[in-house]
């Protein structure tokens, strides 16, 4: 067992793709954690398929890496915001944190976030400049601006005055100043070592221990994780469960089986004492936010409540004429068994039952729920998603919607489309920044206003534009955001696609279909140029008959049809719209199928 004086803990605070999950391989290298023969894949803290396709962390993830005789545990924590659930949780585990901030990207909105809370709870700081090897570094620029960072956020004198290092995850180098030659990552070791203070609590008190992360495996069922914050915890100790929030629960438990993190992997152990980070089994129903306590001394310890959702979506049961033709899992009791699975280990997630088929389920973002949406695709479940909704809240009576803040990095010849983009779906303008020939723009906007945006944002910056957004605050209802300015191309029969029936309609707008694709009768097959929905035949074939005229022979050019993602399709929807899920394929619909039922509801609604 490490003594306590020997342990560090520490988490990783960083935007998307700044090089974090790079960092972390390199030190487990370094810390000697590989054989010298072993097979190292990249990346290997995102062990998700879907985290690697990505190149995004969702889940944090926990390891510990040896130098000299002391202890690192490193948490990985996800930079995306709508995984902020996460995050919150897992700064309670640790001691310090490493503010990892690429050299020519500065600090993101994410990071600003994360920190904040960071700084709250008291952590020390080590800013940890990588990607000093790129050609457009600005290493002096982004180091005042993490400065002017730690101001904006209130940060005491002791973390403004936070060590540096320099370093190149890729390379596996590090530097004590800019300028200096690194060989490995040393520098930045001894850094953690020497600043990072080692955890406080008393081996020999009675057991407390705070639950702040879930795993779940087939086998023992749930996995807790946290920090032992006083006395030792044991295999086949009897404890108690009890809660800061809710005094009623007082459950009684069992640590069946006990884990500490070294390296990738968990290994078995007997007993841990205060500051180690540990992981348990055995105890059925624990959630997020529990103490475990000895049973003599309950005292439950406090916990920061996980910020509540910003939108919703309804997962139904699908009802369209393929429905269970692919997927493995199409009933409601499936979906349902599903969902309350993923509640188990993602506590920022809320489930509510709509009448049988139906279940309305709330998240930190779009990205949140589209990550959902993929996983369970890809194991097989067949659904209907609605469109994003945000979730309101009412504040001292008046009735307030979230407010994001978007940062946009843009070319200097798209500034202005995006102003104004951003200016018709209600947002202020609240700084503007020149970054050599680019500008910083930043931006209060409504949730509502930044659905469906990101495409257009692309398009409008031809591809260059970098955008990033994190919850800011509640403020009134700023009136209505037009969402999209097409209407949609429905099909009007069920069949199977035609060259000919797509060649006659497709200078009425964009079409998402190719020939000899299965579609049925309010299925949505492209996207109209009018601001209004048109029934279009796909379907119709070439009559065969022996009259020949003149230019009814004639080759038939397609043009090719326009392919969507999840994230996409999601943007798309309109709020009569729906989108099917199934393992194979993303089918966007109209709510009624019936073209005739349709056009009643749309003349009651005039």
């Amino acid at each position: 067992m490490t003594p306590q004086e020997k342990i560090r803990n520490i988490a990783i605070i960083a935007h998307v793709d700044h090089g974090k999950t790079t960092l972390v391989d390199e030190m487990l290298k370094q810390g000697g954690i590989y054989r010298e023969n072993q097979a190292v894949v990249d990346r290997v803290m995102d062990s998700g398929d879907l985290e690697r396709e990505r190149g995004i962390t969702i889940l944090a993830k926990n390891t510990a890496v040896h130098y000299k005789d002391y202890k690192i545990n490193i948490v990985d924590t996800p930079g995306h915001a709508d995984f902020g659930g996460e995050v919150e949780r897992i700064l309670k585990m640790v001691n310090g944190v490493l503010l990892l901030v690429d050299a020519a990207e500065g600090p993101m909105p994410q990071t600003r976030f994360v920190l904040q809370k960071a700084l709250e709870l008291g952590h020390k700081v080590i800013v940890v400049i990588n990607k000093i090897d790129r050609p457009d570094a600005r290493i002096e620029e982004v180091m005042d601006e993490v400065l002017e960072l730690l101001l904006d956020l209130d940060a005491t004198d002791e973390q403004f005055e936070s060590p540096t290092i320099f370093c190149s995850a890729r390379q596996g180098i590090s530097a004590y100043g800019p300028h200096e030659e690194g060989k490995d990552l040393i520098p930045l070791f001894e850094t953690i070592v020497n600043y990072i203070p080692a955890p406080q609590g008393d081996a020999g008190a009675p057991l407390q221990m705070l639950v702040s992360s879930l795993d779940y495996n087939d086998y023992v069922g749930r996995i807790c994780i946290g920090r032992v914050e006083r006395g030792t915890i044991r295999q086949n100790q009897e404890v108690i469960i009890c809660d800061y929030h809710d005094a009623s629960i007082r459950q009684k438990g069992k640590i069946v089986a006990l884990y500490a993190f070294d390296g990738l992997g968990r290994t078995p152990i007997q007993e841990a004492s205060a500051g180690e980070i540990v992981a348990f089994s055995g105890i059925a129903d624990i959630t997020i936010g529990r103490t475990v306590c000895d049973p003599l001394t309950v005292e439950p310890l406090p916990f920061v409540k996980i910020s509540d959702p910003t939108i919703e979506m309804t997962f139904a049961v699908n009802d369209s004429p393929f429905a269970g033709r692919e997927g493995k899992y199409v009933t409601s009791r499936n979906l349902r068994d599903r969902l309350d699975r993923e509640l188990l280990k993602d506590v920022s997630l809320h489930v509510t039952e709509q009448g049988m088929d139906a279940f309305n389920v709330a998240g930190r973002g779009e990205m949140h729920l589209s990550i959902l949406i993929e996983t369970m695709r890809r194991e097989g479940f067949e659904f209907s998603v609605s469109t994003p909704r945000v979730l309101t809240k009412i504040v001292d009576g008046v009735k307030c919607e979230p407010i994001e803040r978007m940062v946009a990095d843009v070319p200097e010849n798209a500034m202005g489309a995006v102003i104004e983009k951003i200016g018709q779906r209600k947002g202020d303008l609240l700084s503007m920044t020149p970054m050599g020939s680019r500008y910083r723009l930043e931006f209060l906007v409504p949730s509502r206003g930044l659905f469906g945006y990101r495409s257009e944002f692309l398009t409008d910056t031809h591809g260059e534009g970098v955008m990033s957004s994190v919850l800011d605050s509640y403020a009134p209802l700023k009136g209505d955001i037009e969402r999209r300015k097409t209407g949609s191309l429905v099909a009007h029969e069920t069949g199977e696609t035609t060259a000919y029936g797509i060649g006659g309609v497709q200078d009425r707008g964009q079409m998402f279909v190719s020939p000899g694709i299965p579609v049925y009768a309010g299925m949505i097959v492209g996207a109209c140029s009018r601001n209004e929905d048109m029934t279009v035949n796909v379907c119709k074939k070439k009559q065969l008959t022996n009259m020949r005229a003149a230019g009814s022979d004639d080759a038939i050019r397609l043009v090719p049809p326009r392919t969507f993602s999840l994230e996409q399709c999601l943007e798309y929807l309109a709020d009569d719209e729906l989108l099917e899920v199934t393992p194979q394929n993303l089918r966007m619909r109209k709510r009624i199928l019936d073209h005739s039922q349709r056009m009643r509801e749309m003349m009651k609604k005039r």
